[in-house]
């Protein structure tokens, strides 16, 4: 049965919508815990306001640092195409890829990307040309954006993608996005809930032989579901606000000694002319308010009077329960306990670098999948500006930046190893160095390229007039 365009794009619209809602509770769950909105702790159902407020302050919120750890290791710094492509010798800011990368102004907006993907477990991009007719590539949330997949586990490539630029308000319509594999449409919907609302416009080409959309997933299963780092972390995060809002307690009200008094009935308030005691409502005389503090002493003229005092609330429990929780959370979550916990004292660099052998897999884990979904991105951009060489480019990759903390002194004695035992060139061994950018890889490309010109036309002259070469060769150096 041939469908209608219009009609089959408000059934996707529907499908794309409704997964929006399905997931809606659980993705705004995710982010009130990254920005610290989290569930309270336990507390008595009479707790008054005092209560409340050291529930507030109890709210020790570390899944920022989850996300910001792995994402601050994830930076690409440059593309390399390949083999039998046209541009594949070329610098690699010179290819088509690497041009549509700092045209999108992509060094600073992946983080964005990579953060999303963490936090929800996936993001979107979609690749474009905008107004100006220039090719772009930007982020989408998750929180507004869904996709369809036949297989999601496996297809990179979604039939269908829709993403909401604007909430329903009050009487004005929601507006969103929808793409297909050929066109794009403008979607109009009164709320998530309402499918009868939902109105599609026509569809205008956007000009990719499939839908321009790309997902940035950091875990997918068998299923096709997707996780981020947060999820599974918030039981422990609840467990580490309620241990750090009982020391609260513990530290507000038992962290001092009570000093306790038996035997003596404490002094009432007195009618100044009758003297007589005053009552209260309940006919109870109203004891006077001691002023009781360090600088005083309290005696009594009765024998039968005892002072004593009962013990404050011991705290070191409390503090090791947080600690043990850290240290869980820094297990489950694959982050080294010294990122969360900062006891970094009397650590070896062979100790530092065991503790995070762990994160460096996972940040290993996450740059294969992300560079999968950036080569689709170069794929995309490719095709829309009619490169046919580099559209059909399955071989090209991203190069990622070396983050791992080395002193240049150790990666300079490696990298002389690894030429002389190993035999690589020393130009593979450039990308190596510690914090180099690809703009200093090109700048020494083209030293090296002047030297070799100069040591050849030295070596030209010394072949042809020996005697006459000695004085240039000082003057060129």
């Amino acid at each position: 049965m041939v469908v209608a365009a219009s009609t089959s794009a408000v059934a996707l619209a529907r499908q794309l919508l409704a997964i929006l809602r399905r997931d809606g509770d659980r993705l705004r769950r995710i982010d009130d815990y990254l920005h610290g909105r989290h569930a309270d702790p336990y507390m008595p159902p009479q707790a008054d306001d005092e209560y409340r407020l050291l529930a507030r302050r109890a709210v020790s919120n570390w899944m920022p640092l989850l996300v910001g750890t792995p994402a601050q290791a994830l930076y690409i710094d440059g593309h390399r195409a390949g083999s039998g492509t046209d541009t594949s010798t070329e610098p690699d800011s010179a290819t088509p890829e690497w041009e549509h990368w700092q045209r999108s102004r992509l060094d600073a907006r992946q983080a964005a990307v990579y953060r999303g993907a963490l936090t929800y477990g996936h993001a979107f991009t979609v690749t474009e040309r905008n107004r100006t007719g220039t090719i772009v590539t930007k982020g989408l949330s998750a929180l507004k954006t869904s996709a369809l997949y036949e297989d999601p586990a496996h297809d990179d490539t979604p039939y269908a993608a829709l993403t909401v630029t604007t909430w329903p308000k009050d009487d004005q319509p929601g507006v969103a996005r929808l793409w297909d594999a050929k066109r794009e449409y403008a979607v109009s919907f009164l709320s998530l809930d309402d499918e009868k609302s939902i109105r599609v416009q026509g569809g205008s080409v956007h000009g990719a032989s499939e839908c321009p959309v790309t997902r940035f997933a950091a875990y997918v299963d068998l299923e096709g579901r997707t996780l981020g780092v947060i999820e599974p972390m918030i039981a422990l995060q609840d467990r580490i606000n309620q241990t750090v809002f009982d020391l609260l307690l513990a530290q507000s009200y038992g962290s001092t000694k009570v000093r306790t008094v038996t035997g003596m009935a404490p002094p009432v308030q007195r009618n100044p002319e009758t003297g007589e005691p005053v009552l209260d409502e309940q006919g109870n005389p109203i004891p006077l308010r001691i002023n009781h503090n360090s600088r005083r002493f309290l005696f009594a003229e009765d024998p039968d009077v005892r002072f004593g005092s009962l013990d404050e609330t011991p705290l070191q429990g409390f503090i090791e329960s947080i600690d043990m929780s850290i240290r869980h959370l820094s297990a489950l979550a694959q982050v080294p306990p010294h990122h969360l916990l900062g006891q970094i004292a009397n650590l070896s660099a062979e100790a530092l670098q065991a503790a995070e052998t762990a994160l460096s897999r996972k940040i290993a884990e996450f740059r294969t999948s992300f560079g999968e979904s950036w080569e689709r991105v170069f794929r995309l951009a490719a095709e829309l500006a009619g490169n046919v060489s580099s559209a059909e480019d399955y071989r090209g990759e991203v190069v990622w930046r070396d983050m791992e903390s080395r002193s240049l002194a150790q990666a300079a004695d490696a990298l002389g190893k690894l030429r002389e035992q190993l035999g690589i060139p020393e130009r593979g061994l450039w990308r190596r160095v510690p914090g180099v950018t690809q703009t200093e890889l090109e700048d020494w490309e083209q030293m090296r390229e002047d030297d070799d010109s100069v040591a050849q036309l030295a070596g030209a002259l010394t072949r042809a007039t020996p005697e006459a070469a000695a004085p240039i060769e000082k003057a060129v150096a």
